[in-house]
């Protein structure tokens, strides 16, 4: 099905140098990541989650919560596309950030131990 409202090539691409730093940039990206999962446009759906990270990354740092949740968004995508073995440092990477800057009790550190431990699960099926 083709979009009546089709996005830019250039839009996907490594954008300006100041949008390649920018949050909000970030944030655009992993939802239109979203809206595509969605959709089940799978093939475009990893790079922006990939550039989303870069992003946050290299604008917020590496100890960010949204970078931590840029991590779980990948990881939880290769977990439904059967790439355990590229998801679980991910989850581990996510579940680190988010104990040591929000706290063990915090919901979304338990997400991240849930994502895991859902992992888990799902290897030792196979």
């Amino acid at each position: 099905m083709e979009s009546r409202f089709p996005i830019q090539p250039r839009f996907l691409k490594s954008g300006s140098p100041s949008s390649s730093r920018d949050p909000q940039t970030a944030t655009s990206l992993n939802n239109l990541a979203a809206l595509y999962n969605s959709q089940g446009r799978y093939e475009a759906v990893e790079p922006l989650y990939q550039r989303t990270l870069a992003i946050r990354e290299k604008s917020l740092g590496p100890e960010h919560p949204d970078t931590a949740q840029s991590l779980n968004n990948l990881a939880e995508l290769y977990l439904a596309h059967g790439k355990y073995g590229e998801a679980e440092p991910l989850f581990k990477r996510s579940l680190t950030i988010r104990e040591e800057v929000l706290g063990p009790d915090h919901p979304n550190t338990a997400l991240s131990l849930d994502n895991l431990a859902g992992l888990y699960g799902l290897a030792e099926e196979i």
